[in-house]
């Protein structure tokens, strides 16, 4: 059986990390992201971006069909740098409007603690968003990373309220009308939230976008 804990951290703008920061000044998100180990030691990153996009601070090294491929090394202050210290493998990379989430893998939940203690010192907006501790179900193409950080706060608290009150069993716990005057919205202000957020997570689990 695997062991270890899987987990999801994300980070506000982390000026040391290349690719947060290419991917906030190309405007793009960046998900396409290989890794490897230069003869230095230092970790490199090769990931791709839409060659129709304009990026000023860094030359691709081919073009992929119609990406270019990019390749960085970190180096510094880099929360990629901090945890190849520790010797966690890095499962996935997204960087989006400068915010980088990374999703990694630790040993033991002591091994967890120290690295995150030590990300948190670093970067003080490192925030958890999951932990999984295998074994996984489903092939590895079938693991999706949901990115609940799309939500609005009032998206989040509608889809929160109607998973918490039954809205989605069968029967309901509840319904809409209910669940609104609840919230203090509308019924379609209520319908109209709980369908953007699922549009959103959904996007994630079938990998639209």
């Amino acid at each position: 059986m695997s062991t270890g804990i899987r987990a999801t951290v994300t980070f506000e703008s982390p000026a040391g990390c290349p690719v947060a920061r290419l991917a906030a000044a190309a405007d793009v998100a960046i998900d396409s992201v290989a890794t490897s180990v230069s003869a230095d030691g230092a970790p490199m990153t090769e990931f791709l971006i839409d060659a129709a996009r304009t990026v000023t601070d860094a030359e691709p090294v081919f073009s992929y069909g119609s990406a270019d491929v990019y390749r960085v090394e970190h180096a510094g202050d880099c929360p990629c740098t901090c945890l190849g210290e520790f010797d966690c493998p890095i499962h996935r990379y997204l960087a989006d409007g400068g915010e980088l989430t990374v999703v990694f893998h630790a040993e033991t939940f002591d091994q967890l603690q120290s690295v995150m203690g030590t990300l948190r010192e670093r970067f003080p907006s490192a925030d958890v968003q999951q932990l999984l501790q295998p074994p996984l179900s489903g092939s590895p193409d079938d693991q999706r990373f949901v990115n609940r950080g799309k939500l609005t706060d009032r998206q989040l608290e509608v889809l929160r309220t109607a998973y918490r009150e039954g809205y989605f069993e069968r029967p309901r716990g509840a319904n809409a009308t209910e669940l609104a005057e609840q919230l203090g919205i509308s019924q379609s202000t209520f319908t109209e939230h709980l369908v953007a957020a699922q549009r959103k997570l959904f996007a994630d689990v079938f990998d639209d976008g």
